[in-house]
């Protein structure tokens, strides 16, 4: 195949993805995906840089996502939102390992994988909506990002604690993390904030941050862990700069449309590019089983609290918590590439995960939209 024909068909799918958005309203992250299922399934495979983009992409929508969430808003509803994330993780994780070992008759090893990557709620899908909408700056919106970034994190602390075999860089990682996410807040605001930069078209700003988050990349990967933690905390403690003064708010908008004209949506598409449909066939009895499993323990894991904490948003707030995705697929992979699970059983998660992407978000979208923000004040 000829060198530009791949990135020729990427950029088709993009904008066919807008278009499609546009003309059904419906998010673009859906079309993204499901555009990329059917050209992988076709024999489009993604080259090296695009999945290292898309990887990317999933970093800087973790990113954006952080910096919009209001901390005082988390500081307030904390308790409330730590207990709906806590069983919006316990569940899932509970029910996919004991069908999995179970009923599938998985080991014991794949089990656990699978119960953890159906424990996530994606946060680039649920950013992903809440932007395309106008909805990010809600309190319904707010509220939706802090508990799936709670969710997230329990889900990669339990893949570290269960799986990932620490060393000395990962204890480099986190020690270089910590000591900048510690003074992040002190100088960032300098490079983000000051007037000599604003408007200006060599975008500094945007450039410090990619710089950043590129560099959690690497240094995560060295550590064998992950930048989505270090990513969102560092979009949280930027929210402020971001958010306030004259100089700094327009950087965000320029970040999404840098982010959102090409990187992420290869996030998108390379993850539906990545599952085999004569896998899924062949396996299509336990894919619906094991995508009712998940989603009703999701279900039982978040509805009831959010009709509690939440009632005028529970189903909407429900849906999207059931929505899966980002650190689903790379608890997959890493299973995958450990030899804890065949091709089979990856294309399975991989499959119930980007169903769990689309059909709530569809559900959400079309038949539970949230009230407005004034009309839960």
């Amino acid at each position: 195949m000829n060198t530009g024909t791949v990135p020729l068909l990427a950029g088709l799918l993009i904008f066919a993805a807008s278009v499609l958005s546009l003309r059904l309203g419906l998010s673009v992250a859906i079309f993204e995906i499901l555009l990329g299922l059917a050209a992988g399934n076709l024999g489009l495979r993604p080259e090296e840089w695009m999945v290292y983009i898309a990887g990317f992409g999933g970093i800087v929508l973790t990113f954006l996502a952080g910096a919009e969430v209001d901390a005082r808003l988390l500081r307030d509803n904390f308790r409330r939102a730590a207990l709906l994330s806590f069983f919006s993780f316990f569940a899932p994780l509970a029910a996919g390992f004991l069908f999995c070992r179970y009923a599938a008759g998985w080991s014991a090893a794949a089990s656990a994988v699978g119960g953890i990557a159906l424990s996530e709620t994606s946060l680039a899908v649920v950013y992903s909506v809440l932007v395309e909408t106008g909805r990010a700056g809600s309190k319904t919106g707010k509220l939706l990002m802090a508990c799936t970034f709670l969710t997230n994190t329990l889900t990669a602390l339990a893949l570290s604690a269960a799986f990932l075999k620490p060393n000395l860089y990962t204890l480099i990682f986190l020690a270089a993390s910590g000591a900048f996410l510690f003074f992040a807040g002190r100088f960032s605001g300098g490079v983000l904030r000051h007037p000599a930069l604003a408007g200006k078209v060599i975008e500094p700003e945007i450039k410090y941050i990619f710089f950043v988050l590129l560099a959690f990349i690497y240094l995560a990967e060295l550590g064998a862990s992950q930048a989505m933690l270090p990513a969102f905390i560092f979009g949280l403690l930027m929210s402020g700069h971001l958010r306030d003064g004259a100089a700094a708010a327009p950087v965000k908008n320029r970040l999404r449309t840098v982010a959102y004209a090409f990187i992420t949506p290869l996030f998108f598409i390379v993850a539906g590019m990545k599952v085999s449909l004569a896998a899924l066939r062949g396996a299509a009895g336990l894919f619906a089983a094991l995508f009712l499993v998940r989603q009703a323990a999701k279900f039982a894991g978040v509805y009831f609290f959010a009709r509690k904490f939440f009632p005028a948003n529970s189903g909407y707030f429900t849906l999207l918590m059931s929505t899966g995705l980002t650190f689903g697929l790379m608890a997959a992979l890493f299973g995958l590439n450990a030899g804890l699970l065949d091709q089979g059983q990856y294309s399975v998660l991989t499959g119930v995960l980007i169903a769990s992407a689309v059909i709530p978000t569809f559900a959400a979208q079309r038949w539970f939209p949230p009230l407005e923000e004034e009309d839960l004040l």
